[in-house]
């Protein structure tokens, strides 16, 4: 907890001296794009709409992706750049092998949407789309419906060694996930809003494995809930299947995370440690209790998740002709 501090003593420091998040993000603005392309916000629901409905789990795959993206040098579309010749990008970092493709196609579709109305083409950031991207899966999902700031540039350059360190494994208790978020300018009460959007998706079996051994089950997951668990993922289960995050309600986004943890079925070490932990219970029960209250937590904590680390200034980003890679 001490190095989370320290860490974030740091990352203000830097802001009042002008480089920081809270910098760039003054620079974001909701209205960004109504000059050269006032229908952006719809054009990119529409396509993201229609994806969602030829392959639901876009949603959770969208999610993850934006919440990988700007945990790894900010929000700037640089985890959707390929590998090429001699640079492994951030995409093929062990970390990202299980993002889902349809993340990836969501973006890419989007972005290809925009680009065919003339006036739009290669003004709109791959950044900026994610972020509305992900908002539109969100709603499309049952989840609240949020305006979101624009404004963001796309990354110069991706690396899988910039990956090393920045993304929390399952396994992390609450203070080193506290400590984590709070490098990214983020606050326990954010980092707690945001493991919600494990209310979609899902986790493979490997992520989880060590919770459901049978002679060591973790005393905080419900019992039934471990048996379902091992039946499922049995001893030398083919590593591509993958389960349900949440296995009450898994495609609608909504405050059942929380009902779930309650009940010793959060899913991950990572999950459940915010119900065991009595430091974060009480937060986990208000946000059970009432979902109006839990929407705006979340709102508010995908707002300060995307000014994580963005770019505005032409020295830093540029808008990415192809999502995939680097101009």
């Amino acid at each position: 907890m001490g190095g989370g501090v320290r860490i974030l003593v740091a990352f203000l420091a830097l802001a009042v001296a002008g480089y920081g998040v809270t910098r760039c993000a003054a620079q974001l603005r909701q209205d960004y794009y109504a000059a050269v392309c006032p229908d952006v916000e719809s054009i990119v629901r529409a396509a993201v709409s229609k994806k969602v409905q030829e392959t639901p789990v876009t949603v959770g795959a969208t999610v993850r992706l934006f919440f990988h993206d700007c945990f790894v040098e900010g929000c700037d579309a640089s985890v959707i750049v390929v590998s090429s010749g001699n640079n492994t990008a951030e995409k093929d970092h062990p970390n990202n092998l299980s993002l889902a493709g349809d993340g990836f196609d969501t973006v890419i579709k989007a972005k290809a949407a925009v680009d065919a109305v003339p006036q739009c083409t290669n003004q709109v950031s791959c950044a900026d789309i994610l972020v509305m991207a992900t908002r539109d899966v969100i709603a499309l999902a049952g989840g609240p419906s949020y305006a979101v700031e624009l404004g963001r540039l796309d990354g110069l350059s991706s690396t899988a060694t910039s990956v090393d360190g920045k993304l929390p494994p399952p396994s992390f208790n609450l203070d080193q996930l506290t400590s984590l978020f709070a490098a990214n300018n983020l606050s326990q009460t954010d980092m707690i809003a945001l493991s919600a959007a494990h209310t979609v998706g899902f986790a493979h079996c490997g992520t989880f494995a060590s919770r459901i051994q049978p002679a060591a089950v973790d005393p905080t997951m419900d019992a039934g809930y471990a048996s379902q668990l091992q039946a499922a993922c049995p001893a030398g289960v083919d590593p591509n299947i993958a389960l349900e995050l949440d296995p009450v309600t898994p495609h609608a986004f909504d405050n059942q995370y929380f009902v779930n943890l309650q009940k010793g079925m959060g899913l991950f070490t990572s999950d459940q440690v915010l119900y065991s932990d009595d430091r974060s219970r009480p937060t986990v029960d208000a946000w059970a209790a009432n979902s109006s209250d839990f929407e705006l937590a979340f709102v508010a904590a995908m707002t300060n998740l995307g000014r994580v680390g963005v770019k505005t200034d032409p020295s830093q980003g540029n808008i990415r002709r192809d999502c995939a890679v680097l101009n």
